[in-house]
């Protein structure tokens, strides 16, 4: 799948992700012949014989029968109040939004529940342009996650390095000859102890690859002949210690931000923490989480809070009287930074140790993956946060995780965070309980550091877990970004879980001096709604559909449709580590996989292919679906020998999937808005 830099602040604003406002407000402007065969058939079929236009009755039962819309959806209401609907009607309400198989967002979100009850759209890594290894820093990624509808950011944050100062004096050429030397010796000695901690069997697969390459290259052994050279010829030797002229207005080193342990190329914290406040609040005033990794010494971290306080003021919460009682809802945060930092009681000491998992290391930092001792693996380090840092955590008091009962596991606003591999290992063993706790309180789930190609986890099994915020690698376009969109499609980046999913929500009660209180919470409902879904797609036609990657012939295109369902097994099932009920036996309602449902049409022509209305069952009788926990994914690959390229897809939530004649707009492999449009009829049936 794609992976791409950054695109422009501008065209972000056009790229999908997650929670962009919009997504259902696309028009079209143009109908190709190949689709306008059909749109003609569909008018003439409810057309009265006698004049062949469509009266009242025509127009209330084309959207009550065949589009399952009421009269009164404002997206029908239009054509709903008229006496009758010419062609040129038709054609207007089918190129309209209203048309769009995304259904909208509820106009009014209920935005009222404790965070804890909200998906929430997130990103991993936030500052890396490509691969986890040695791609680049850059404080647009930034804006560009945020304009795509990103509301939980995460930096890594690191000691400033000091060569990196520029100074306002001139140094002795040679000298500076020198200092360029030492840096590429220690630039490429860490390539060399990154490649002997790669696991074996991953570096023999990366030696054939240019990445490997530059991992395992000879770059210090050329840097260290280098200097030696000159050490020969009488020039300075590299123990000794380099003269700079005095800089007496040399600026003052700050953190910066990278990936640990790689060789991926830095931003100045500065920068990010402006990009965040240019772009935080641009498409949407919700709550922007940021998530802080914090590996700076004590010096630095005072750095982190002068310019946290400086870039973000009037954006930071301020620090409450006492602890909270219940977690706010995010109605009550709108235009606010929640920082996500360790937490550190105030009577903590600096000289404490905490265990860090493996799982939260990068690749090069892990044993061989097949040594039984890895998963056990721990790695010691100090715990150096300071309370002025920690402090900026008011609701999101990162706290490391042991377990479900460790005491602060009932800490209203404390938040965990697990790799996906911890995840998997916690609901192993404690699945409902994992459950229970992500109905109350935060967690965070993030990709394995094995992950160095930057690929994505399938967000759908964190979801089912309760996880709220599941943070994923926005630069690489793949199945799991894909399911992120369909997620959070025009939400604003935040969607409130399903009944049975959420926690309790606090009674909000006005006080006789006119302050609102909140008091004791109601319980929440605990019963999930389960449903048989039958599922029927027929695809009639497309047009202007993009062409993969790297083709320019519209000749060779040989497009074809598939459409897979993504979903769960129940609930019950989900929670249960003992397999298959003894008292079911249909193998399908019990082990259903993402993407385990799916169908494809046959292979047309061209980027205006006739599909002529093939059918496609893609689930017929399957329990167990939750529609907010289920997507449908539409993928137009061409036809080729070998693997298939991706040239389009569009991924819709089930609840939002709308049913009769619709068109559904597509978006390019890289996740940008494309004039590209499928006509289908969608056979939707919930019981």
């Amino acid at each position: 799948m794609a992976e791409t830099v950054p695109l422009p602040p501008n065209e972000s604003l056009h790229q999908a992700g997650g929670g962009q406002p919009g997504a259902e407000d696309r028009t079209i402007k143009e109908i190709k012949p190949s689709t306008l065969q059909y749109l003609e058939q569909i008018y003439a079929a409810h057309a009265s014989p006698a004049d062949k236009q469509w009266h009242k009755d025509s127009i209330i039962e084309f959207l009550h029968h065949s589009q399952a819309d009421k009269v009164t959806d404002p997206s029908s209401a239009h054509i709903a109040a008229r006496d009758g609907l010419d062609f040129a009607g038709f054609l207007q309400y089918m190129t309209s939004s209203a048309a769009n198989v995304l259904a909208p967002p509820p106009e009014t979100q209920d935005l009222t529940w404790p965070l804890a009850s909200y998906f929430i759209s997130s990103s991993h890594n936030t500052y890396l342009t490509g691969n986890q290894l040695n791609s680049d820093s850059d404080a647009d990624a930034y804006r560009n996650v945020l304009l795509r509808g990103c509301r939980c950011v995460e930096i890594d944050v690191w000691d400033g390095d000091d060569s990196d100062v520029e100074s306002s004096s001139s140094s002795d050429s040679s000298e500076e000859e020198d200092a360029k030397e030492i840096k590429a010796l220690r630039k490429a000695s860490r390539r060399e102890k990154l490649a002997s901690k790669l696991p074996g069997s991953l570096a023999s697969r990366l030696e054939k690859t240019s990445l490997g390459k530059k991992i395992t290259g000879k770059g210090a052994a050329e840097a260290e002949a280098s200097i030696e050279k000159k050490k020969s010829e009488g020039g300075p030797a590299t123990g000794a210690p380099l003269k700079k002229s005095p800089s007496p207005q040399a600026a003052a080193v700050e953190p910066r931000v990278l990936h640990g342990y790689t060789l991926t190329k830095e931003v100045s914290f500065r920068e990010v923490c402006k990009a965040i406040r240019e772009s935080a609040f641009v498409v949407t005033d919700l709550p922007l989480i940021v998530s802080l990794e914090v590996h700076c010494s004590q010096q630095q971290q005072e750095a982190m809070v002068r310019i946290i306080n400086e870039v973000w003021a009037g954006l930071l919460l301020p620090q409450p009287d006492d602890e909270a009682k219940f977690l706010p809802a995010p109605n009550d945060l709108r235009r606010k930074i929640l920082v996500k930092v360790k937490y550190v009681p105030p009577e903590h000491h600096l000289s404490g140790a905490e265990e860090e998992s493996p799982d939260r290391l990068p690749a090069d930092a892990k044993a061989d993956p097949t040594s039984k001792t890895t998963t056990q693996q721990k790695v010691k380090k100090a715990s150096k946060i300071i309370q002025a840092l920690s402090a900026l955590g008011v609701y999101t008091k990162g706290v490391s995780f042991k377990s479900l009962s460790q005491p602060e596991a009932k800490m209203p606003t404390h938040i965990f965070s697990l790799s996906e591999g911890g995840v998997a290992e916690v609901h192993e063993n404690e699945a409902a309980r994992l459950f229970e706790h992500n109905r109350e309180y935060l967690m965070r789930t993030y990709p394995s550091g094995m992950r160095i190609g930057s690929s994505n986890l399938d967000p759908l099994a964190f979801w089912r877990k309760g996880i709220q915020i599941v943070a994923l690698n926005w630069q690489k376009w793949d199945e799991g970004m894909m399911l992120n969109e369909g997620m959070f499609a025009g939400t604003g980046g935040y969607v409130l879980k399903p009944e049975g999913y959420r926690g309790k929500k606090p009674v909000v009660i006005d006080t006789a001096d006119g302050d609102e209180k909140k008091e004791a919470p109601v319980p929440a409902n605990e019963i999930i709604l389960h449903q048989t879904l039958d599922l029927s797609i027929t695809v009639l036609a497309a047009q202007s559909i993009p062409l993969p990657e790297d083709d320019d012939k519209e000749s060779g295109f040989k497009p074809y449709v598939k459409v897979e369902l993504h979903t769960e097994p129940p609930h019950d099932e989900h929670l249960s580590v003992t397999r298959t009920p003894s008292n079911i036996t249909n193998k399908s309602s019990t082990r259903a996989k993402e993407g385990e449902y799916k169908a494809r049409t046959k292979t047309q022509r061209g980027i205006n292919p006739d599909f002529k209305s093939e059918t496609l069952v893609v689930a017929k009788g399957v329990p167990g679906v939750v529609p907010e926990l289920a997507f449908v994914r539409f993928l137009i690959k061409d036809d080729e020998i070998g693997r298939d390229d991706l040239a389009a897809w569009a991924c819709v939530r089930l609840d939002r999937l709308r049913s009769g004649y619709r068109f559904v707009h597509l978006l390019d492999r890289e996740g940008r808005e494309s004039g590209g449009v499928i006509l289908v009829k969608v056979d939707k049936k919930l019981a």
